[in-house]
């Protein structure tokens, strides 16, 4: 009997854990720099190679550490490709977030795509 109980309380927990991620969009680009539109022979795009971002906030008990924010995912990703890379071309947002209720959970946006990089 002892065990039954130790059962149901471990499928109950473990259906209250929910979680969920959702495509937010998909961009031919996107970019939180300035890019002069007006000369794009200026820049090339690498295919091959995904970039990606994250900006992650926690909730301890059911306090909020933050809200994610999409401009900074964006930015994370930009970033990782040094200074030479101003956007991200075919370029996807996700929202994630997975939460425990009363214990822990996480909330963030991620982007990826392939980074377009300025000519020198």
């Amino acid at each position: 009997m002892n065990m039954k109980i130790k059962h149901l309380l471990l499928a109950g927990s473990v259906l209250l854990a929910v979680s969920c991620t959702t495509r937010v969009a998909d961009l031919t680009v996107a970019s939180t720099k300035n890019m002069d539109l007006k000369h794009t022979a200026g820049y090339t795009t690498t295919y091959n190679v995904r970039s990606k971002g994250e900006d992650k906030k926690h909730i301890i008990i059911f306090f909020p550490t933050g809200i994610p924010d999409m401009k900074e995912a964006i930015d994370n990703a930009i970033e990782k490709n040094g200074p030479n890379c101003v956007g991200l071309s075919n370029a996807t947002l996700e929202r994630k977030w997975f939460y425990i209720p009363f214990i822990y959970g996480q909330e963030s946006f991620v982007a990826e795509g392939d980074p377009i990089m300025r000519k020198n």
